[in-house]
C-alpha cells in the first residue's frame, strides 16, 4: 500500500467540532475545494484522515495507465517548464 500521509506537518483547523444528529460533521470551508472526493481511514487510536481524491474521465485514464505515455507526457512537461518550446501554426498542421 501506498504511504498515504505525505506530510507529518499537521495544523488544528478547528477545534471542539461535534458531528450533528445524523452523525455528519461539517468541513471548513477552506478545507473544502470544488469536485474534491474524500478516502477516509481510521487507526486504532479513533484518528480520522481525510486524504483528497479528484477523479479523471476515463478517455483520459489511458495515459496514466501507459508508462510509456505517461513518460513522454513528464518529459513535455519538463522541458515546457525549462522553456524548450516552440510555436507553431497550427494550420500548417
Amino acid at each position: 500500500m501506498t504511504a498515504i500521509i505525505r506530510n507529518s506537518n499537521f495544523t488544528r483547523v478547528s477545534r471542539g467540532v461535534r458531528a450533528d444528529a445524523k452523525k455528519r460533521v461539517v468541513l471548513p470551508k477552506e478545507l473544502v475545494g470544488e469536485d474534491i472526493i474524500y478516502h477516509i481511514y481510521s487507526n486504532a487510536s479513533g484518528q480520522i484522515l481525510l486524504d483528497p481524491q479528484v477523479t479523471i474521465p476515463a478517455s483520459e485514464a489511458w495515459v496514466l495507465n501507459n508508462p510509456d505515455i505517461l513518460a513522454l507526457f513528464k518529459q513535455g512537461l519538463s522541458d515546457a517548464a525549462e522553456g524548450r518550446v516552440s510555436r507553431i501554426n497550427i494550420k500548417d498542421l
